[in-house]
């Protein structure tokens, strides 16, 4: 039965600041005694019980302003440990509270009144006295089934959870078919649920009617029960969430979702592990797009227009005695002689000997002219003119032209051929198959070298004998008549001639290459026949006065034993004779030095001026006699 004044258990003072009645039923002077609602009709018998709808949950540790909060703690039912707020540890027994009081008066409803909010606990309004809650009816009948509370969220410490639908409650205890057990709230959403204890649950929920069902409100546990830290329950397995339930030593909080928070460590620990898996998948893909771009632009040779390194220009002149300083003072006084005739042509080289326009060449370059040919001279600078044959001696393959109306004409410098030695460096300038301007180098081979050059016109009157510097600068067909220069830039030879493989001719049957073997005539002899043939219109040749056995296969000249047309083979009171040579005579030296056929005694006989004495050596009978001779002469004619 209702106590007058009362407030029903559960249901707070809907005005802010009222003051609840004592348990006594006297009111308190100034307080507002909150309305009872109309009693509700009885429920029939097997009706159960639901609880309130509309009605908010009471939510632990928050309490509305204005609520009044019961002073006398609503015991859980039987058998069952009631939560300890804040401080049951998991796993720890709270002792059994006593029973509840009698059930109310048959026709008295029991829950709170529709629309009105519920007490928070924990939480009174300012000035408000707690009124002393009726003790709570006993547990339903056997037989009359209690429903647990429907879409009703469970209370979760300092922290509401809106809209929240609380799970089936587990089957209910022995004695009370499909009642909750009392004081276990229904577990959190997404938080497994908990084993039903082996104790029997008794029902808390009251009867109410269906339009309106009273929500069941869980006080706190009495402060007379502590804990039983001996003894602990054994561990749940469904870990169902316990919103009064202390949290364990050692865990997080936790989320709402029900998962532990991460420590500050293993938060620092996921962000390194984190921040080194993004610079490996930077560095992976920086290496991917590196090498394909790399691939592209090696294929396509990069993405601008190509431009090559290269060295500036660098100001000034090569040194005087390098090949590129000998052939920048030489070249202009050079030039390309281009030969014909009734019956043939050819193409030579020449150099400048004087300002009057005299040229020296070979005598073979310009013989294709003979008598009545053109002789064209062209100038580095590629100017042209004319040129006529001034003098030609075939036995020194020497010749010089002349052109006329030429103005700067650069004349080369003559050296002195005495002076070379072996391994002097040299370089040589010509017109090679016509490849005027031509500049090659290298060095002098040998000195003194005899070789006789020409004979095509089958009599002999056109072999030359030279006694000639051998060099290995490359001297083609084109470069006869052109200077050897020293490092000083004289000259000290005229290339004449040149010794090719497979008997002097190329595979096509014309004119050989070089092969590193070509021939000069010295210097020194071609000024002498420049000289003669530039004063005289021809050469003197020196001569001993005797006549050579060509055939003779011995070592040195043999005088012949008789001459051709019975005339003596010692010209008589020529120099041979007045020094004593006779027919049979062989020479073996000249001046000391060895002579091995007659060619080579006509080469050091040639290399003189007439005049020059020489000293032979002169085998007769066995006997070696040497001789003292002066030389002759004889026009080349």
């Amino acid at each position: 039965m209702p106590v007058p004044g009362a407030v029903a258990y559960g249901v707070p003072s809907p005005v802010p600041g009222a003051v609840a009645a004592e348990s006594g039923g006297a009111p308190v002077p100034g307080a507002a005694v909150p309305e009872t609602p109309p009693p509700s009709p009885p429920l029939a018998t097997g009706v159960p019980v639901g609880p309130a709808l509309g009605v908010d949950p009471p939510v632990p540790g928050r309490s509305a302003p204005g609520a009044v909060v019961p002073e006398t703690p609503v015991g859980p039912a039987r058998g069952v440990d009631p939560p300890v707020p804040g401080r049951s540890a998991p796993g720890a027994v709270v002792p059994e509270t006593p029973p509840l009081p009698p059930p109310p008066a048959t026709g008295v409803p029991v829950g709170p009144a529709l629309d009105v909010d519920p007490p928070v606990v924990g939480r009174s309004a300012p000035g408000a006295v707690a009124p002393e809650t009726p003790p709570l009816p006993p547990p339903l009948a056997t037989g009359v089934p209690a429903e647990p509370a429907l879409d009703v969220a469970p209370p979760v410490a300092d922290m509401p959870i809106p809209d929240a639908v609380a799970p089936e409650t587990p089957p209910p205890a022995s004695g009370v078919p499909g009642a909750a057990a009392f004081g276990t709230p229904p577990p959190a959403h997404g938080v497994p649920l908990a084993p039903v204890s082996d104790q029997p649950a008794a029902s808390h929920s009251s009867p109410a009617s269906p339009e309106a069902p009273a929500a069941p409100s869980v006080p706190p546990a009495s402060p007379e029960a502590p804990a039983d830290s001996s003894s602990q329950a054994p561990a749940d397995p469904w870990r169902r969430y316990d919103p009064w339930a202390a949290a364990p030593l050692g865990a997080g909080p936790l989320q709402q979702t029900g998962g532990a928070v991460l420590s500050v460590e293993q938060r620092r620990r996921r962000r390194r592990r984190g921040l080194v898996g993004g610079a490996l998948l930077v560095a992976l893909v920086s290496g991917g797009v590196g090498g394909g771009v790399g691939v592209y632009l090696e294929r396509n040779g990069g993405v601008a227009a190509v431009e090559l390194p290269q060295a500036p220009v660098v100001p000034g002149g090569r040194d005087a005695d390098s090949v590129a300083g000998i052939a920048a003072r030489a070249l202009p006084g050079v030039v390309t002689l281009h030969v014909s005739g009734s019956a043939e042509a050819g193409t030579g080289t020449g150099f400048v000997l004087d300002t009057r326009g005299h040229i020296l060449t070979n005598s073979h370059v310009v013989e294709p002219a003979g008598s009545g040919g053109e002789i064209s001279v062209t100038f580095n600078g590629g100017q042209t003119a004319e040129a006529e044959v001034v003098g030609k001696d075939s036995g020194y393959d020497l010749a010089v032209v002349r052109v006329t109306g030429v103005r700067g004409l650069e004349p080369l410098p003559l050296g002195n051929s005495d002076n070379v030695r072996v391994g002097d460096p040299v370089v040589a300038i010509g017109a090679p198959f016509d490849l005027a301007g031509t500049v090659t180098s290298g060095i002098i081979s040998a000195r003194e070298r005899p070789i006789t050059a020409g004979g095509g016109s089958g009599d002999g009157s056109d072999v030359s004998y030279v006694d000639a510097l051998q060099t290995d600068a490359p001297i083609n067909p084109g470069n006869s008549g052109g200077p050897l220069l020293d490092t000083q830039g004289h000259v000290i030879g005229i290339n004449s001639a040149i010794r090719s493989a497979a008997d002097g001719s190329d595979s096509d049957g014309g004119r050989a290459g070089s092969i590193g073997l070509g021939f000069a005539i010295p210097v020194n002899q071609g000024k002498r026949v420049a000289e003669e043939l530039i004063n005289t219109g021809r050469a003197t040749h020196p001569v001993i006065g005797v006549t050579l056995d060509m055939d003779y296969a011995g070592d040195g000249a043999r005088v012949g034993t008789e001459n051709g047309g019975g005339s003596d083979p010692v010209t008589a009171g020529g120099p041979g004779d007045r020094a004593g040579i006779r027919p049979g005579d062989v020479i073996t030296a000249v001046d000391g030095r060895r002579v091995h056929s007659g060619e080579e005694l006509i080469v050091r006989t040639r290399a003189h001026r007439p005049g020059d004495r020489l000293e032979l050596t002169v085998e007769r009978d066995g006997k070696e006699r040497a001789l003292s001779l002066v030389l002759g002469s004889s026009d080349s004619g």
